[in-house]
This record gives structure tokens, sequence and C-alpha cells, in this order.
């Protein structure tokens, strides 16, 4: 999502925003199915996260010639090469996401009626956890509430600036 090519504080929040939106997203997908034995695949439903990811690291992006950034005197642009480390999709130093699926195995528990129950009668529960996947909801809602924060001082500035 971008806004507009001048304002890339609003494109930073708002990249944000849409990455949290993404991490509650899964959150309520996995409480949705914390009691999920069976998927199409046949096992139990594993856990999803968000994995989000640098393209290029800080320091190569300082290291590199072409994208560092050099402060210019008597210039109406103080700061060149700034739209190659902006943060948009399909540059270089962007960000990138992935829903990642935790291979860790979860808990077998005796239940010789369920339909899912294997020949010892032991059923293979969902490695979902609702006391951490709660503690990631609020993580991820204060994370979003900051950006939002940032967002709206952002739009405060523009529109105090068009008041000068």
């Amino acid at each position: 999502m971008k806004i507009a090519p001048n304002f890339k504080a609003f494109n930073i929040s708002a990249k944000g925003m849409g990455f949290e939106k993404k991490r509650m997203d899964l959150i309520a997908e996995n409480i949705a199915n914390l009691n999920t034995t069976k998927t199409e695949n046949g096992s139990a439903y594993k856990r999803k996260f968000l994995q989000i990811t640098n393209k290029d690291s800080f320091d190569n992006v300082l290291k590199n010639e072409k994208l560092a950034l050099k402060l210019k005197t008597g210039s109406n642009s103080h700061i060149s090469k700034m739209d190659e480390v902006d943060a948009a999709p399909g540059k270089k130093g962007g960000l990138s996401q992935q829903v990642m699926e935790d291979k860790n195995v979860g808990e077998t528990v005796y239940m010789p009626e369920h339909p899912d129950a294997d020949a010892d009668g032991y059923v293979e529960m969902p490695n979902v956890n609702v006391v951490n996947e709660m503690v990631d909801m609020i993580a991820s809602t204060r994370s979003y509430e900051a950006n939002l924060e940032a967002f709206n001082a952002s739009k405060q500035i523009a529109k105090d600036s068009l008041e000068i």
C-alpha cells in the first residue's frame, strides 16, 4: 500500500500496520484451530506465524557506495539516494513477509474414543498454546497502535506545514 511518493513516513507506518494486521489474522486462525486434530493433509493443525525479513542488511546498505547516504550542502536534496533505501516492496533493502508453519509436534493425549486416535488410542493435538497466542496478540495490537500513532503524527505534521 503506497500512499504518496513525498510522504515516506505514511508508507512506513502503513506497511507496519499491514504486517501487524496479517500477524493478528494468523494468531486468530491459530486460536480458532486450537482443537483441530486433522487437517487436509491428515495431521494435526500446526501453528502459523509471520516471519518478516529485510532483503538486505543495514550494514550492506551503508557499505554499498551507491546507496550510501551523503549529506550535501547548498542543494535542495540534502540526502541523496533516499528513494533507493526506502522500504517499498521490490526494492533492494525492502521488507518481505512469509507465513511460516511451526514444525514442533503437539501434545499427544490418550483418547481412545476420538475418531482421529491411532491404534494405541493416542491423538496428536495442535501445537497451539492459547497463553502464548494471547501474549502475541497483545504485542501485535500494541505495535499496530504505535504505527497508527506515528501515522497520525505524520498526518498532523503535514497538516501543520500547510498552515504555514
